[in-house]
This record gives C-alpha cells, sequence and structure tokens, in this order.
C-alpha cells in the first residue's frame, strides 16, 4: 500500500501526526461572538451618522452666511468704546475722582466768575494777583488729587483752605458756588480710602417663628 507524500508531509509537521487544519506553524483565529460584530457594526453607524451630521450643520451655516454677510455682525464683540469705558471706569475707581472733579469745578468756577464776560461785575475782596492765584490753585490741587492720589490727604486739606480762602478773595468764593464745591470735593478726597467697596450688609429680614 502506497501512502500519498503530501500526508507524510503534514504528518511529519504536526506533532501528533495529523495533518493541521491550516497553515503550518500558524494557530487558528479564534472566532468573533455574533454579540461582538454586532456592536461593532453599531458603534460604526453611529459615527458614520454623526459626522454626518456634522458636515451638515456646517453646509447649512456656511449657507447662512453666504445669503445673509450681515448676520455676524449682530453678535456682540467687545469694541473700542467699551474697552474704553471699562478703562476709565478702573481708572476711576482707583482714585478719589468726584473729589478731585468738584474741586477742579470750584476752582474753574470761581476763575469764571471772576472774569464773566458780563455787563457789571461785582468784585469783592482783594482785586488783583491774589483773585486769580487762590482759585488757580484751587483748580491745580483738583488735577493733583485726580492724577497723584497717593498724596490725596495734603491736597484735599490745602484744597479746603483754599475753597475758604476764596471767600475774602474772590468774589466770595465765586458767589458762593465755587467756594461750596471746593469744600465738598475737599471733604471727599479726605474721606475717599483705596481697596475694594465694603459689602452692604441688608437688614435682618423678618421671619415668623413655626413654634407656639
Amino acid at each position: 500500500m502506497t501512502s500519498d507524500p503530501r500526508e507524510e508531509g503534514a504528518r511529519a509537521d504536526s506533532p501528533d501526526g495529523h495533518a493541521p487544519a491550516g497553515e503550518p506553524g500558524v494557530e487558528p483565529a479564534a472566532a468573533v461572538p455574533a454579540w461582538g460584530i454586532a456592536a461593532t457594526a453599531a458603534e460604526t453607524t453611529r459615527l458614520e451618522a454623526a459626522e454626518t451630521a456634522r458636515i451638515d450643520v456646517t453646509r447649512l451655516e456656511t449657507a447662512e452666511a453666504e445669503a445673509d454677510p450681515a448676520a455676524g455682525a449682530g453678535e456682540p464683540q467687545p469694541r473700542w468704546s467699551r474697552r474704553a469705558r471699562l478703562g476709565l471706569r478702573e481708572w476711576r475707581r482707583s482714585r478719589p475722582f468726584w473729589g478731585g472733579l468738584f474741586v477742579l469745578l470750584g476752582g474753574g468756577e470761581i476763575i469764571f466768575t471772576y472774569k464773566a464776560p458780563m455787563a457789571l461785575v461785582m468784585h469783592f475782596g482783594l482785586y488783583g494777583l491774589a483773585g486769580y492765584l487762590v482759585p488757580g490753585l484751587l483748580a491745580l490741587l483738583g488735577l493733583l488729587i485726580l492724577f497723584d492720589p497717593q498724596h490725596r490727604t495734603f491736597y484735599s486739606v490745602l484744597a479746603v483752605l483754599a475753597a475758604l480762602g476764596t471767600w475774602l478773595t474772590s468774589n466770595l468764593g465765586g458767589f458762593i458756588l465755587g467756594m461750596l464745591l471746593g469744600v465738598i470735593g475737599g471733604s471727599l478726597a479726605f474721606g475717599w480710602q483705596a481697596g475694594p467697596r465694603p459689602v452692604r450688609k441688608r437688614g435682618k429680614q423678618y421671619r415668623p417663628s413655626t413654634t407656639h
């Protein structure tokens, strides 16, 4: 009885003398369960649907932008006016702004009443250099309070004294109005403190007792 040479080669390669199921030296691949194949197919379908939806949304947005170019301009964007307003607010909160402004306005009002373009101007007190020097000093102190807030205490005290001095030198303190502005502004600058604003404490709300 003759043997097939292919069977002898197969038995020589097989450790147990039987021909292997696949190629020599390669283990057969494990079978993938049915639930694994179904899960992989479902995940692939979900990813494809998400990608398709994203592409559709992008195409729709592009079409809307091309159809209405002014639509994107309606979105709120930081403008230079808003940035300037925010910068001015931060600068104003870092110094006694209203105190310095009132002092500056008081000095300007006194100078204006001293040289008002009227047919008849009354001049009370010293007429001459002092009538311009004291309100000019008051206006200068207002600027110093605004731009040099570190020495606001010294400037505010001088501003109050200069405002009171205009009662004798410059038309009764610019007919009292400029003097009042200088005194109020100096007082505000003297009492101003740097730092965050104090938190306002709300009053205790009345809660009726539930116990009898």
